[in-house]
């Protein structure tokens, strides 16, 4: 069967040490001219809720620019402090393995599956050297929908259109690290993985119903095994017996 896998990014495959806040914070004033001290709650959500939200607290009218506008100033400034976004953050323990070892299996495709704006998402994955790993012309963002379980439709109708695959509920994974990442999946049409690597804990994510509840990406053969069924080492066994049987 041929899998999709859907990344959650921050607070799974990275964190921004803080230069994420600091950027919406600095697009948003751009935009909308007004300073502001406080941001609506992020967790879990997609930008375009965490925007509108936050020109609620603020009682600012949108006269229906704003967001677009916002979506373009986030991504300069993401890209202008990539290098401060390096010292400051980090991706995450195992990332980049687990990415790795998924691109090296067969019958998968991975992308993404983000409350991040494509421009913004795809910053952060090169700050980190991690979107070569992904194929992110087929992810589903934040300035896709605004309500994240709809992503995952988006996303396999894009990944199918790619593969020629149908993907299902039961051929799609998303890994992320909060109770919307899985309720996403129940909603959306996915299996979840958890990952207790942000402000969520475990117990919170078996109780929203993760199929798998990891405490971090580090253990890559736990990570494939999970969703292939198999680790790089058990794939380069069979491919080195494949080869010699047929004295390759």
């Amino acid at each position: 069967m041929h899998k999709l896998i859907l990344w959650d990014i921050d607070h799974t495959l990275i964190e921004t040490g803080g230069v994420g806040g600091e950027v919406f914070k600095n697009a948003f004033e751009q935009v909308t001219g007004r300073h502001i001290d406080r941001l609506a709650d992020v967790t879990g959500r997609t930008e375009q809720v965490i925007f509108r939200e936050t020109l609620d607290l603020y009682n600012i009218e949108d006269p229906g620019d704003y967001f677009p506008k916002f979506v373009e100033a986030q991504a300069a400034g993401y890209r202008a402090r990539a290098d401060e976004m390096r010292r400051r953050g980090r991706a995450l323990p195992g990332a980049r393995e687990a990415l790795q070892a998924f691109a090296e299996l067969p019958n998968i495709t991975q992308t993404v599956l983000t409350g991040n704006p494509e421009p913004s998402a795809i910053a952060k994955l090169e700050t980190f050297d991690l979107a070569r790993y992904l194929d992110l012309e087929i992810g589903a963002y934040g300035n896709d929908n605004s309500v994240r379980p709809n992503l995952v439709r988006i996303a396999q109708t894009r990944a199918t259109k790619r593969t020629g695959r149908n993907h299902t509920r039961e051929s799609t994974y998303i890994i992320g690290d909060t109770v919307s990442d899985v309720e996403a999946a129940h909603k959306g049409g996915a299996q979840a993985i958890a990952v207790s690597s942000g402000k969520t804990d475990a117990s919170q994510l078996r109780e929203a119903g993760a199929t798998l509840v990891l405490a971090s990406l580090a253990d890559t053969k736990k990570v494939t095994y999970a969703i292939a069924g198999t680790t790089i080492a058990q794939l380069t066994i069979s491919m080195a017996s494949v080869s010699s049987a047929h004295g390759i």
